[in-house]
């Protein structure tokens, strides 16, 4: 059965040790994505080392720290990577094509849902998309952070069968195994709890920005969409195909859950929140539990400036974030109507609808 699958391959992957390609390195992933393409599969690769692959050429000695170089070192080495990855994928008969994504381009309904159309067009002529975050253009307050998150985004997007995130650990392990030998790798997660995040450190890599910890957080998005991952090592011939065979040299991160439809993954992960509404403990309980929509009696107060339409997040008493949801009412009639019964609100404020928001557009997030 053909599977669509998204694998996501870090700098530190691709690259020496002090930076620029390795190009030994990118032969072999082609290898291993073509075999998986050969196998019936649609394959996406989400990939980093734009900038890694760039600041080298524009003489820096390390990786730069300022927005304005490695977006100056992106524009050179997304160039370098894809030349590349053409020659690579071509020797095993295959096309390639570039999609440079941001932030914005996901919070922008329309446009994530072209991005969408050409994925799939993509897809279905046989061309492997290479996603990467358009570095050149992108600013701090509108960047994912890291592919990581990027490759859980994507693989919502297109409701990937399976994510496959590749890094230089075989896993993820109860403590640093470098570090600590008694340190025990998890074979299996099915839900991702505090002391599972507890278990990640930081980056590994002089030449990369996401660590384990970030790779948890991408898999936490990607299995809320219904989206099965994988975290692990890919260095021998065939390893590719057993992380996608379920004998993977890794973590494998389950999901009960179906695939969101592309107006809740909108909402919860690309939207761009135009505020916040904080509830009691009963309003929660309903949000998460209960299936229920929230209604004004179960709101303390709102902050930001918003309007009917817009995305908002909803906010536990104590400040965690619940979820997220299109919000019926405007700020102000949100602050008229806490706390009142659905008798009070029909007196007091006009609205068209008595949910502030329905449970029809809401995405649960704590």
């Amino acid at each position: 059965m053909t599977q669509r699958i998204v694998v996501k391959i870090g700098s530190s992957s691709l690259t020496s040790d002090t930076g620029g390609l390795n190009p030994d390195k990118i032969r072999f992933f082609a290898t291993e994505l073509a075999r998986l393409q050969q196998a019936g599969n649609q394959v996406l690769l989400v990939t980093s080392g734009a900038v890694a692959a760039g600041f080298t050429s524009l003489g820096y000695r390390t990786r730069p720290k300022v927005l304005h170089e490695k977006q100056a070192a992106a524009a050179v080495g997304q160039a370098l990577l894809m030349q590349a990855y053409h020659e690579a994928f071509a020797s095993h008969g295959r096309g390639v094509a570039q999609i440079l994504l941001t932030r914005y381009d996901f919070s922008n309904r329309k446009r994530v849902q072209n991005a969408l159309l050409t994925i799939d067009e993509l897809l279905q002529r046989g061309v492997v998309p290479i996603i990467n975050e358009n570095d050149t253009v992108s600013v701090d307050e509108l960047k994912f952070g890291d592919n990581d998150t990027l490759s859980a985004l994507v693989g919502n997007l297109v409701k990937a069968n399976k994510l496959i995130i590749i890094t230089d650990m075989d896993g993820l392990y109860t403590d640093d195994p470098r570090k600590n030998p008694n340190a025990q790798r998890i074979e299996r997660v099915a839900a991702i709890s505090d002391e599972l995040f507890s278990f990640a450190g930081g980056s590994g890599s002089a030449v990369g920005t996401g660590g384990m910890r970030s790779k948890v957080e991408a898999a936490r998005i990607a299995m809320r969409g219904g989206v099965p991952v994988f975290i692990g090592r890919v260095l021998e011939p065939g390893d590719l195909s057993d992380a996608v065979n379920g004998t993977g040299k890794g973590t494998y991160f389950d999901t009960a859950l179906n695939n969101l439809p592309v107006k809740k993954q909108w909402v919860g992960y690309h939207s761009l929140p135009q505020g916040q509404i904080h509830v009691d403990q009963g309003a929660m309980n309903a949000l998460i539990s209960g299936g229920k929509s929230l209604l004004p009696a179960g709101i303390i107060g709102a902050t930001g400036d918003f309007h009917p339409g817009d995305v908002v997040e909803v906010m536990s008493k104590d400040g965690a974030l619940l979820g997220r949801g299109v919000v019926n009412y405007a700020a102000w009639q949100v602050q008229a109507a806490a706390g009142l019964s659905t008798d009070e609100v029909q007196k007091r404020v006009e609205v068209t609808r008595i949910e502030v928001i329905h449970r029809d557009e809401w995405v649960p997030l704590a």
